[in-house]
């Protein structure tokens, strides 16, 4: 049997991460070119040209005098450490299929927890603005599920402790999974689904999901729904029409709980977009580390403040 080349592709060694950004300098020379790839641009007035203020480290617009430096204004502002560790922060949360906990990457690091759960929960917000802004397409299987330990009383939906999410996978027109979507709900009622199937899917998409009434709200979003009755004689058969994202429900699932073993429900969007970020950009391993770090320096700060509040519901 011969081997798939998406799992036995070439990624970034450990190696090949320390030639190319090794050094502060060139982590440095790396980010400048990510966040300006055109050259310098003024982030008040929109002046191409700058001078470097060596004995503070910031560059002065010639034309406006606004002074900024190499991360204000990014998702880097404002923090005491070194950006090669930034970047070997993200090389490992990028090259990790499974994730890594905020403390096993401290140890990576060499930094303390607290520094690294900052750090970690960052660079995953990034992960998430960015997957907020491509909605899935074509041939889309949605399922309904839930995040949280057993707990003694009413078990499924409904159950206390549980966090209601919504799963959807797009597959091309061989039935090959494309792009993952994990996402927090407050319920499964039409409302919730219909404001998720506007945020989430494009307009013309063709959905197959489990017979559950809400999810025909997804026409709302202009989308085509062909619900499934799982139960029943035959439905073994019925569900393989939803195998996909009952796979990859389970993948992540056990990946969590393998990395995890915990997670508040609060900050729960955020893990599923660290999984979402990385599933589906699984097609080339080797520039995962740019890509993440271009989008890191278009994404605005964010304080620990709130980083920490999060949001009830995302």
């Amino acid at each position: 049997m011969s081997k798939n080349t998406i799992q036995f592709q070439k990624g970034m060694s450990l190696s090949d991460f320390m030639a190319r950004y090794g050094t502060e300098e060139q982590c440095q020379q790396a980010l400048f070119a990510w966040r300006w790839p055109q050259g310098f641009v003024c982030p008040s007035c929109g002046h191409p040209k700058a001078c470097a203020l060596k004995s503070r480290r910031l560059l002065q617009c010639t034309a406006c005098r606004h002074q900024c430096s190499l991360i204000s204004d990014t998702i880097f502002a404002g923090t005491k450490l070194p950006l090669r560790v930034w970047l070997l922060a993200m090389f490992l949360l990028t090259q990790a299929k499974n994730g890594l906990s905020a403390l096993a990457l401290s140890r990576q690091l060499g930094i303390s927890y607290n520094s690294t759960w900052l750090m970690k929960h960052k660079l995953m917000q990034v992960m998430k603005e960015r997957e907020s802004t491509k909605p899935l397409a074509g041939l889309i299987q949605l399922d309904d599920a839930f995040w949280g330990g057993r707990r003694r009383g009413k078990r499924g939906r409904g159950a206390q402790g549980k966090t209601p999410m919504v799963a959807a996978v797009a597959t091309d027109e061989d039935g090959h999974p494309q792009r993952l979507r994990l996402n927090r709900v407050r319920g499964f009622r039409l409302r919730e689904i219909a404001r998720w199937s506007r945020a989430n899917l494009t307009p013309g998409s063709q959905v197959c999901s489990d017979g559950l009434s809400c999810f025909s709200a997804v026409r709302q979003a202009g989308c085509s729904h062909e619900p499934i009755v799982i139960s029943g004689a035959g439905s073994l058969c019925r569900r393989r029409a939803l195998k996909w994202v009952d796979t990859m429900l389970g993948n992540v699932k056990n990946a969590i709980h393998g990395t995890y073993h915990a997670i508040g429900h609060k900050h729960l969007p955020r893990y599923l977009a660290e999984f979402c970020w990385r599933f589906n950009r699984r097609f080339d391993l080797a520039n995962l580390l740019p890509r993440l770090a271009v989008i890191a320096a278009r994404t605005p700060p964010m304080p620990y403040r709130l980083v920490k509040l999060a949001e009830s519901h995302w």
